[in-house]
């Protein structure tokens, strides 16, 4: 009676470890499968995007969706966002030194450096990308794709293309319009809350501040455009399952970019300082 529960024991314990091996195979085989089309999908973009392939109209369009539409909620949120960072940094400096020090410094640097370009990523994401992910992902599993083919069209020149190329540009210029409000947002805080001037706070943000700190913010903005746009477009072009394909194609889409954002956000960090880009 013991010999036969041990055997079964030992029988569950190997079906389990069968199964859970085969899991992981199958996720990493899906994870790759993924990357793959998702690299053609891209490199489909590029090659129509270098032979001056573009449809003017359709890609005015997107940019006015990705750069204008998106701009009221990028400003709002860099806006509380730097008044945020002054009343933490001028609560601070105040307790350690009885007044406020290096306010517009240290706000200008986190959100130059970082939290400019996060954050808008973060946002355009929310709403652009789970956008163009619900979008392209409707029109496959209603077959729309399929009769843009057949009408002569291809499919990604005709609507990845405009999204690649406005999420690439606009993320730069929102990315900037950012920093200006948060440190704008840092000002009126630190104005409203220790009447601090305006050149005192100005001199405090500009004085330590180069070239290359500007561009470490932008370099970044530009590959969260990327990621964005082509992790949208796989999850548009991959969709399945109708209705309730496309909502879990975009909540992929989403979950998905985010968290590339933030990962990539670190090894993109470490390479702009090696270069110097600091």
């Amino acid at each position: 009676m013991f010999s036969k529960k041990i055997i079964h024991t030992h029988r569950a314990a190997k079906e389990f470890s069968g199964n859970f091996f085969e899991a992981v195979g199958n996720g990493v085989l899906q994870t790759f499968e993924s990357v793959g089309i998702a690299a053609q999908i891209s490199a489909e973009t590029l090659v129509w995007i270098f032979k001056g392939k573009i449809n003017i109209r359709n890609t005015v369009a997107q940019i006015v969706e990705v750069g204008w539409r998106s701009f009221p909620i990028v400003a709002l949120t860099s806006f509380f966002t730097g008044m945020v960072l002054a009343l933490q940094v001028g609560t601070a400096t105040t307790t350690l030194f009885n007044e406020p020090v290096y306010v517009g410094t240290i706000v200008g640097f986190s959100l130059v450096i970082e939290l400019g370009p996060v954050l808008t990523a973060i946002v355009v994401t929310g709403r652009v990308g789970a956008a163009i992910t619900a979008e392209i992902g409707t029109m496959k599993v209603t077959e729309q794709l399929d009769a843009l083919q057949t009408l002569g069209t291809n499919p990604v020149k005709y609507l990845a293309v405009p999204r690649y190329i406005a999420c690439i540009l606009m993320l730069p210029l929102l990315t900037a319009l950012a920093n200006i409000i948060g440190i704008y947002g840092g000002f009126v805080m630190s104005n409203t809350a220790w009447n601090m001037p305006a050149s005192v706070y100005m001199r405090d943000v500009l004085d330590f501040m180069s070239i290359s700190t500007f561009m470490h913010g932008l370099i970044k903005s530009f590959f969260f455009g990327a990621l964005i746009a082509i992790i949208s477009c796989f999850k548009g072009f991959a969709t399945t399952g109708g209705a309730e394909g496309v909502g879990k194609a975009t909540t992929g889409a989403v979950m998905v970019s985010l968290v590339l954002i933030l990962v990539s956000d670190y090894f993109l960090t470490s390479m702009l300082v090696a270069f110097g880009i600091k």
